[in-house]
């Protein structure tokens, strides 16, 4: 694989390869990686299995330490891949704290923030396109 990020990349079984491509990815291609798995009612009105999360969403943890947790988006992180989640903190040890970051993937949405335009056509259009 090329030092540099490859649109020509397809894939590898090379976890190595994997993670440089992750890495080495220009942000409009890392916010792709962004996205979860929808609730079943949500699939069911929707007809999507997964969609891009957005600070506000209501999620709910499936794996990790926190699994079984839910809260709303607080902060989402193209550059990391990770998204922070308002009622989930770990503690430092000079007893402050601070939001514990967590995977998109581990993730699964509840209830999606519809405030924005743009973001509730996008996912009508999504429901037509299923429907015909």
């Amino acid at each position: 694989m090329k030092k540099d990020f490859s649109k020509s990349w397809n894939s590898s079984k090379n976890r190595r390869k994997q993670r440089k491509y992750t890495a080495n990815a220009p942000l409009h291609i890392k916010g792709k990686f962004l996205s979860s798995h929808l609730s079943k009612q949500l699939i069911q009105k929707y007809g999507t299995r997964s969609v891009r999360i957005r600070k506000g969403d209501k999620v709910k943890i499936m794996a990790g330490q926190h699994k079984g947790k839910t809260g709303s988006l607080e902060k989402v992180s193209t550059r990391n891949t990770r998204v922070t989640i308002d009622s989930l903190f770990t503690s430092k040890k000079d007893g402050s704290k601070s939001y514990y970051p967590v995977h998109p993937s581990n993730l699964q949405v509840q209830e999606l923030n519809l405030e924005d335009r743009k973001r509730k056509q996008k996912i009508e259009s999504l429901t037509k396109g299923n429907k015909k």
